[in-house]
């Protein structure tokens, strides 16, 4: 028990400045038993307190801890159950009656008797000790009024007293005197023992033969004695004076503990007050500015703002515990919620006559802005309207369903002001893409009904047949010979000397000025929308979006807003992005069909118009998708974007087809074919159109289509052909091919344009041989029988003895054929191939050399089929290879 009592003071007591006086090993009466000690302790500091504390063994661990204490003076019993037997039972009555079972009697009898000693030292307030012996309290009793009652465990002081130095000075001066006392202790003793008995017979016999002086002092000390009672009644009555000081002080102590305590308590209150005070308090003039404040002027709104603010602020502040049970703040939360209800009807209600005013304000200056192709400029609406972004946050935050509503009104009377005027705006468009026709047909000038427009555009669009006039060299059915077709390039239309390739170019390139106009201003003002709705209605549009590609069209739902209410909470349907586009869906809905409507216009005044949208709208739809890929307006121009490369791959279809449907005349020469001088004009149309274009890739796809399908077309109409030699028609458009594939250097057709060469080539070498037969057929038929033998086994030498192949043959072959007849021959087969060439791609001055070159080389051949065969014969042509470039060169000077 000491080792603990040592081990609770060390680890328990001692940093709370506390002293262990007693210690009692104790469990609670009638439960399971987990033992735990009583303690009972003193402070070391003044005022001294006195507490009976429970210590507890851990359960983590060997060491202990603080559980309970309890202060002495709320200690009003002590029973220990039984004053006669001995019984380890007793109870504490504190605020309640604790029921303890010690360890041993002895340990209760001890530590009752220590709280015994405790409250008769340190408590004006006795303490009930029932069923305690007599006997246990009277040992406990102290024997002197000036001995200190500490406890039965308290240690007496020592006798050992510490020798001053006078005395430590003698003891050395007698022991130098005694040398020997070092070795012989005893000796030293007993010598020390003779002097002092020797002295005190001396002191003694002094004493006796001055009794005078005896009496003198006895007197002296009975007068002492009697000062020494005097000074201890005064000591008394200052013990009990004190005694009674401190019980006044121990009583202002408490009531310093209870005054501290209230001070504490009022201050807390004061801060929750000045707390309610500071944060739900608003000012007269905010309330004024939410119930009356102009919505009209900039200061009035400014002012509104403000008050909306700070009412959110008021309704929004975090109340601590227990302020919401609060009857002051419940009404000041009813108060807010009616300034805020009543406000928000108010501010809702400004904002929708504002929307409904812009809606009607608009329309009297569409017919301005239609005659010159332009949109109306909504920026100073949304200038005005920015003044209230501010208060649409604040109304967003506080009451969602009049946000709503209010977004709902701004998409319904936006939409109708923006169809009206987008729809006016494409119906000028149309009227100046259709003013002028092919044949120089113009729409009145003159102001006209807004019903006679409308009736000119949707006849516009019917469904069947191209518009009047369209004579697009891409949509010919038929193919004309080259006589008739020259005949119709050189024509004159009615006005003026404009020939149809130039009225093309023109028509054109006034729709692609128009197409480009009206994507200019479709662009801005979608955009500008757009960033108003993101600044008015506090929606963020730039958040992580998915890429959008150029030839993906996004499906979008274009109904209102949808949002769902759980418990009076919006739920958004996605993101806030998603509500920009569903509003710019909602209030654009037009834009989409519009520009479907113009691009199918544009499709039926020419299908070459396609190459000037798909650029346009690839551009477009680029910059677009740069400021923001997942926008309303990416979105919109992508779907218009898949229309119009539809469009381009039916434009592409169609001349393919055409191309497969091709019908030549029988009575006349073929020339160059239709589709290949349509390919070459498409080639060069859509390479002066695609420069430096995003859309490259399409159109390089379309050549690679197209090219092919003129190769299998010219093919086709070759081998068909009757009137023109096949090779010719091969030679001359491959030749055509060749030609505009080298003036245009389209780098994906690198490898058609090779072919295109190859097959000029080839057919060009096919037809020279095949011309070269027929002015000297005899002298062919002869030489080819030699070669015939010479292949069969005879040798060379041995032909001449051939019958049929022998010199006189040969002599007969070559009287056929001289000089004069020969020129006749080559000047026939010059009129037979200039017959069946065309003029326009001229090529009798590239047949011609290689005519030449080949009739040269077979001379070459019979020459050397002379010498082999019929050696030393002497036979020889009757023409000679200069005569031969003379022949060639007069008859190319006569044509």
């Amino acid at each position: 028990m000491t080792a603990i009592k040592h081990a609770l003071q060390r680890d328990i007591f001692t940093p709370n400045d506390e002293r262990l006086l007693s210690i009692v090993n104790v469990c609670k009466a009638g439960k399971k038993k987990r033992n735990c000690f009583l303690c009972a302790t003193v402070t070391t500091e003044r005022p001294v307190q006195v507490n009976v504390v429970k210590v507890k063994k851990s359960d983590k661990g060997d060491f202990y801890k603080r559980q309970t204490a309890w202060g002495l003076r709320d200690l009003a019993v002590v029973d220990a159950k039984d004053a006669v037997k001995e019984n380890p039972e007793f109870d504490l009555h504190f605020d309640k009656v604790y029921k303890w079972v010690a360890s041993s009697t002895v340990e209760k009898n001890t530590f009752i008797s220590c709280i015994w000693k405790l409250n008769q030292r340190y408590l004006r307030k006795k303490i009930d000790f029932i069923n305690v012996s007599s006997q246990l309290l009277e040992e406990s009793v102290p024997s002197g009024e000036n001995q200190s009652v500490t406890g039965g465990d308290e240690e007496s002081v020592d006798e050992y007293q510490e020798l001053n130095a006078r005395e430590e000075q003698d003891i050395e001066i007698m022991m130098e005197g005694c040398e020997y006392a070092i070795s012989n202790a005893e000796a030293f003793a007993e010598k020390l023992s003779r002097e002092l008995q020797v002295l005190d017979g001396a002191n003694i016999q002094s004493i006796m033969a001055s009794e005078k002086q005896v009496n003198i002092l006895m007197k002296l000390l009975d007068e002492a004695l009697k000062e020494v009672d005097q000074i201890e009644l005064k000591l008394s009555s200052y013990e009990e004076m004190l005694q009674s000081v401190k019980e006044q002080m121990d009583q202002i102590s408490e009531s310093n503990h209870l005054i501290h305590l209230s001070n504490t308590n009022n201050v807390k209150l004061l801060s929750e007050i000045e707390f309610l005070v500071n944060h739900m308090d608003l000012a007269k003039g905010h309330i004024k500015a939410l119930q009356e404040g102009d919505l009209t002027s900039s200061r009035g709104i400014e002012a509104c703002t403000n008050a909306a603010d700070a009412l959110l602020q008021c309704m929004n502040v975090a109340l601590r515990p227990g302020h919401d049970m609060l009857h002051a703040v419940k009404q000041q939360q009813q108060r807010f919620s009616d300034l805020r209800e009543q406000f928000a009807r108010r501010l809702a209600s400004h904002l929708n006559s504002v929307f409904v005013h812009q809606g009607h304000d608009q329309s009297s200056t569409l017919a301005q802005h239609s005659v010159e192709l332009t949109l109306p400029n909504h920026h100073p609406f949304h200038r005005d309207l920015l003044r209230y972004a501010k208060l649409m946050e604040w109304l967003k935050n506080t009451d969602y369903g009049k946000y709503e509503g209010l977004t709902k009104n701004y998409m319904d009377y936006l939409s109708r002001l923006y169809e009206r005027e987008i729809k006016d705006f494409f119906e000028v468009a149309k009227i100046k893409m259709t003013g002028t026709t092919r044949e120089g047909k113009k729409f009145a000038t003159l102001p006209r009904k807004e019903s006679a427009v409308k009736q000119e555009t949707e006849s516009l669009h019917g469904s069947s047949g191209k518009l009047t006039g369209s004579t697009s060299s891409l949509n010919k059915l038929s193919v004309q010979s080259s006589g008739s077709r020259r005949s119709q390039s050189s024509s004159l239309l009615d006005m003026g000397n404009m020939s149809a390739s130039d009225l093309d170019v023109a028509d054109r390139t006034k729709f692609d000025k128009i197409f480009e106009q009206v994507l200019s201003e479709l662009e801005p003002l979608c955009l500008a929308e757009q960033d108003f709705i993101s600044k008015f209605f506090k929606l963020q549009q730039h958040q992580s979006v998915s890429g959008t590609t150029m030839n993906e069209a996004e499906e979008m739902d274009g109904g209102t807003l949808s949002r769902s209410y759980t418990s009076g909470v919006p739920q958004t349907i996605s993101s806030e992005k998603d509500m920009i586009r569903q509003m710019m869906t909602k209030i654009f809905r037009c834009i989409e069909p519009e520009l479907n409507n113009l691009i199918a216009l544009g499709d039926k005044i020419d299908s070459f118009n396609s190459l000037y949208m798909l650029v346009k709208m690839s551009h477009h739809v680029w910059t677009a998708q740069n400021v923001d890929p997942a926008s309303f307006l990416s979105t919109t121009l992508g779907n218009v974007l898949v229309t119009v490369k539809r469009n381009f791959d039916k434009c592409i279809s169609n001349q393919m087809k055409q191309m497969d449907e091709v019908k030549i005349s029988k009575k006349s020469k073929v020339g160059i074919l239709p589709f290949v001088a349509e390919f070459e004009e498409f080639a060069a149309l859509a390479e002066s159109i695609f420069k430096n274009a995003e859309r490259r890739g399409d159109l390089d796809k379309a050549y690679i289509k197209l090219i092919r399908a003129v190769f299998v077309s010219v093919e086709k109409v070759a081998n068909e052909s009757q009137k023109t030699p096949r090779d010719v028609v091969m030679m001359e458009n491959f030749h055509h091919i060749f030609a505009t594939l080298s003036r245009l250097k389209i780098s994906c057709l690198e490898a058609e344009k090779k072919e295109a060469k190859q097959k000029y080539t080839d057919h060009l070498q096919s037809y020279v041989i095949y011309s070269l037969g027929q002015p000297l057929e005899k002298l062919n038929h002869f030489f080819e029988g030699v070669e015939a033998r010479v292949a069969q086994g005879i040798r060379e030498e041995e032909v001449s003895y051939q019958l049929a192949f022998n010199k006189q043959e040969l002599r007969k072959v070559i009287k056929e054929y001289p000089g004069k007849e020969v020129k006749k021959g080559l000047d026939n087969l010059y009129k037979k191939v200039d017959k069946h060439l065309c003029e326009e791609e001229n090529l009798l001055q590239v047949v011609s050399p290689s005519m030449q070159d080949e009739f040269t080389r077979q001379y070459k051949h019979f020459e050397g089929l002379i010498a082999r065969c019929y050696p030393g014969s002497g036979i020889t042509m009757e023409f000679t290879i200069q005569d031969i470039l003379d022949y060639c060169s007069s008859i190319a000077q006569s044509h």
